[in-house]
């Protein structure tokens, strides 16, 4: 089947934050699909930068830093490179997944440590390099309340964490009128979903009606641990590709949809 029938006639709605759903978008247009945009998480600054400022003056200190997503990159890069004219040359950079690694790459940094096979914390903190940290200075950027697994396993081996806040997520409020009269009348065929934040934020949003309709539509993600979210929450169809982002994805919708055209 051509590219451009694969998803033919399908409305895919995708949950990810705006700014980081074009690729997902274009992708399923150009495989004859319709992305339905409705963002689930909303990325915002965080109010005081005091604290994120006051470590990154003493970036020197550290041995590895570590980004957890691109909005932790593209939120802190800014700041590092107003206080540093360059990294420190004994700074070794560390990212979550391929995302990640390809933002850093558009910021000209290339030397980074990344998992290749599943993008998460558990597959970074199986790398070899991240074995010994015994005496290690660490420095992890994320999200406000971001997960414990990473730098507690660190500290565990013997390295020093410090965490460096660098944006907020937030449940956004939105209209969902349109939403739930479109996937009422059958106009919603399945939804991406890439994080087990936005898939407990979706699931509030969208209220009785919508959890219903949501039950009955199948979900796609790449990540076991936003499966399983999926499965306590009373999902009932869901799509788990152990795969690679975005492609993993689309290689899921479009499986998915052709096997029931056979």
């Amino acid at each position: 089947m051509p590219l451009d029938q694969q998803l033919s006639g399908i409305n895919v709605l995708v949950t990810r934050p705006a700014h980081q759903a074009a690729f997902l978008s274009d992708r399923i247009r150009a495989m004859g699909g319709n992305p339905v945009l409705f963002p689930v998480l909303e990325i915002t600054d965080i109010d005081d930068q005091t604290p994120l400022i006051d470590l990154i003056t003493r970036l020197d200190e550290f041995d590895w830093a570590i980004f957890v997503s691109p909005n932790a990159i593209n939120k802190a890069l800014k700041l590092i490179s107003e206080q540093h004219s360059h990294l420190p040359p004994q700074l070794r950079i560390a990212v979550v997944g391929k995302g990640s690694a390809d933002a850093l790459k558009r910021h000209g940094i290339h030397e980074v440590l990344v998992p290749t096979d599943q993008f998460d914390s558990e597959a970074l903190l199986k790398l070899s390099e991240l074995q010994n940290m015994k005496g290690k200075r660490v420095v992890i950027f994320r999200g406000n309340g971001g997960r414990q697994l990473l730098g507690d396993t660190l500290v565990r081996r013997g390295a020093i964490v410090e965490y460096a806040t660098c944006y907020r997520r937030e449940k956004p409020s939105v209209d969902t009128a349109p939403l739930l009269t479109a996937w009422s009348q059958n106009q919603i065929h399945a939804v991406i979903v890439t994080s087990s934040e936005g898939l407990h934020n979706l699931f509030d949003i969208i209220g009785s009606l919508g959890q219903q309709l949501l039950k009955s539509t199948p979900i796609f993600t790449v990540h076991e641990r936003i499966a399983l979210t999926a499965r306590d929450l009373g999902l009932k169809e869901i799509v788990y590709s152990p795969s690679h982002g975005d492609e993993g994805l689309l290689e899921s919708l479009r499986v998915y949809f052709n096997s029931k055209l056979e």
